[in-house]
């Protein structure tokens, strides 16, 4: 079963491996470099747009944040990923799909 905590200390990872300042990543981002921070040290978590806007900009597959490729159980699967706006339209899993609002 994947953690939050797996999936917290992945992005945080990712973060502090793409050399990438948090306050660029932030300005890109359009948030405050204190959600990068908190982000960083496993405080919050982003929402899901800005996780997937967030895996664009350290190019870097949801699947390794999202710890998939650890999982040995039910296989889970993003579908509808609009790389043109990184935005998730649904998230599908072997119990069945949750779409979100635009």
């Amino acid at each position: 079963m994947i953690t939050l905590l797996q999936i917290q200390q992945e992005l945080a990872k990712a973060i502090k491996q793409s050399g990438i300042s948090q306050s660029e990543i932030a300005r890109r981002l359009g948030i405050k470099h204190t959600q990068i921070s908190c982000y960083v040290h496993g405080k919050k978590m982003p929402a899901l747009d800005t996780l997937a806007n967030l895996c664009a900009i350290l190019d870097l597959d949801a699947n390794e944040i999202l710890c998939i490729d650890k999982f040995d159980g039910e296989k889970t699967i993003i579908n509808s990923f609009n790389n043109n706006s990184g935005n998730i339209n649904s998230f599908n899993n072997n119990s069945g799909t949750i779409n979100f609002k635009k």
